[in-house]
């Protein structure tokens, strides 16, 4: 459904989103808005995200940096570059506005000298919800971990729903699941009743820490 109402603004965007309701464009190009509301929604349960043996391997190797909230726009940016992208300029414009008031956050993952950007997620945080907007990834893998440093840094903040709007085989393969808009809702209404704090863990934690906590790899 284009928006035909009210000018899109940071506050009314967390309205939306505590409601249930997301914004998207058609394409870069487009400065249309409209609002989506999945009969299916994808989320990652908090205590069923899956690191596979590899991604494991990966982990502990630790050829990589992660930062948080350090580089949100350069996160941004990143899962913007791709030939066909739903995130335009007023969409940029709004998600950097939420940054700069404490209510969108992103991960970072660096190369292991720190000097590129090789991958990342960001998303907005609201009562104990997270609704993950989009991650990307520039080297094997990139995107991954900065799922996993993020899925534990929300079950050290107390969060309790991890929304990514949709379900694709690549959240699928980490544990992603598909819910009813019903129990999405219910689920939702019950986050947005409790507090939760992204910042409570304070310093980023070493690869090993995060893979034992996740206690799902196979």
């Amino acid at each position: 459904m284009k928006d035909d109402g009210p000018a899109l603004t940071p506050d009314l965007l967390l309205t939306a989103y505590a409601t249930g309701i997301f914004p998207m464009a058609e394409r870069r190009g487009d400065p249309e808005i409209f609002w989506v509301d999945p009969r299916l929604r994808g989320v990652m349960p908090l205590d069923g995200f899956h690191v596979s043996r590899s991604l494991a391997r990966r982990l502990r190797k630790g050829r990589f940096k992660v930062t948080v909230d350090k580089d949100f726009a350069g996160v941004v940016q990143g899962c913007a570059d791709r030939d066909e992208t739903w995130i335009n300029d007023t969409i940029f414009s709004l998600y950097d506005a939420l940054f700069r008031s404490g209510h969108a956050h992103s991960v970072e993952v660096w190369s292991e000298d720190k000097s590129r950007l090789i991958g990342g997620v960001y998303g907005v945080a609201l009562g104990a919800a997270f609704f993950g907007e989009s991650m990307f990834s520039r080297e094997t893998d990139a995107s991954k971990i900065a799922l996993a440093f993020l899925v534990d840094r929300l079950r050290v903040g107390g969060f309790k729903l991890l929304d990514t709007q949709f379900l694709t085989p690549h959240l699928a393969s980490l544990g992603g699941i598909e819910i009813s808009r019903r129990s999405y809702r219910r689920q939702l209404a019950e986050a947005m009743r409790q507090s939760a704090d992204f910042h409570r863990q304070g310093r980023v934690p070493p690869a090993q820490d995060v893979v034992q906590r996740s206690g799902q790899t196979s």
